[in-house]
């Protein structure tokens, strides 16, 4: 199940999905709404019969100053980022203790978790409650044999990252080839990281190949953050 703010995106999703031999479907869903979540698992138990994995992907990382945020885009940011994510978690571990077979749960966390980029103090408050939050839940959902763990992204090329890096560049008067080459020079690997970087990492927390797994944090980030 597809769930996102723009339905058209999930549908178009759920259509390249179907192509390759897949099931799916979508649903319309703000993680921003305190009622969204719920709705959005509900329909999900409905139409597929149960929850067995979430991954809680939903984030926006406007670019603002600490001191020039406004109270509205703070709490947008932690609406979506934070409590979104717990809703969605929450309501996931409904449905997944009234079957009784447990499941994973994988939250999409940031290497901002760890270690802040600069003016995104709101984005930065948001990704390291979410990783506390992450452990939290594994600890106290552990006994119901849901699994709760997260991945961490560094920089990794996809539309939203590319809109931030414009506003930085906006901001600063860095040409794009100086912004680049600055921030490959602290990533080992020697590259920006691809959206299925990210996949696979998942992919490995929601399997039965991490079945002794829970409360982790896993850092896909080309080595930023120990260089």
């Amino acid at each position: 199940m597809i769930a996102d703010v723009n339905l058209d995106a999930a549908r178009r999703v759920v259509a390249q999905i179907v192509a390759t031999g897949g099931t799916a479907d979508a649903v319309e869903a703000d993680a921003g709404s305190p009622t969204d979540p719920d709705r959005a698992i509900a329909e999900t138990v409905r139409r597929m019969g149960g929850v067995r994995i979430l991954v809680n992907n939903a984030g926006v990382f406007p670019f603002s100053p600490a001191d020039l945020t406004p109270v509205e885009l703070w709490d947008r940011v932690l609406a979506i980022n934070l409590r979104g994510a717990f809703l969605f978690a929450r309501a996931a571990a409904r449905s997944m203790r009234a079957t009784g077979n447990g499941g994973a749960i994988v939250n999409i966390a940031s290497i901002d978790s760890f270690h802040p980029s600069g003016n995104l103090a709101h984005y930065d408050a948001s990704k390291g409650g979410l990783a506390m939050l992450t452990r939290s839940l594994a600890a106290e959902w552990g006994g119901l044999k849901i699994r709760v763990n997260a991945v961490a992204p560094g920089g990794i090329n996809t539309p939203g990252a590319g809109a931030v890096s414009a506003d930085v560049l906006r901001a600063t008067g860095a040409s794009v080839d100086t912004f680049t080459r600055g921030f490959l020079q602290h990533i080992p690997l020697g590259r920006m990281g691809e959206p299925d970087d990210i996949a696979r990492a998942t992919l490995f927390l929601a399997s039965r190949a991490s079945d002794y797994v829970t409360g982790a944090v896993l850092v896909v980030d080309g080595g930023y953050l120990v260089a």
